[in-house]
């Protein structure tokens, strides 16, 4: 049987997700109070960077982020950090500045087509967290 080349997908453009977390999610195994972050193409996508930051004084807290293969039916758990507390001023950075999941483009997220990706916090904060992921569909 005569075997295809392989054809190298390369980017068909720039694919951003910001999300804002404000409610405790406790349960690992739904979608209460998780919050769409990023949707791959139609043809998957590859994610290079997600990172928090907290938007007011914030306790350490869980930062929890979910694939759905289902638009959001099912969410599953694949990885976690610790965002570190920080006392919010107008004159400081938070240390570490932002919280990065480490993905990049050596070590990417792989998403298949449609993939969704849900973020969500592990304790309550009313100015919430903002979390934001860039990548590229394919």
């Amino acid at each position: 049987m005569p075997v295809s080349q392989n054809k190298v997908v390369t980017s068909q453009g720039l694919n951003t997700g910001q999300a804002i977390c404000t409610a405790a999610k406790v349960t690992y195994n739904d979608a209460a109070n998780a919050v769409l972050l990023f949707t791959a193409g139609a043809n998957g996508a590859v994610v290079y960077s997600v990172k928090a930051a907290p938007r007011a004084t914030v306790a350490a807290t869980q930062l929890q982020l979910y694939k759905s293969p289902d638009a959001g039916v099912t969410l599953n758990l694949f990885d976690l950090a610790l965002m570190l507390a920080y006392a919010m001023a107008a004159g400081t950075a938070p240390v570490p500045a932002k919280t990065d999941f480490g993905y990049s483009e050596s070590v990417p997220l792989r998403l298949k087509a449609g993939e969704r990706i849900y973020a969500a916090i592990g304790v309550a904060l009313a100015g919430g967290v903002v979390f934001d992921a860039m990548g590229e569909d394919l």
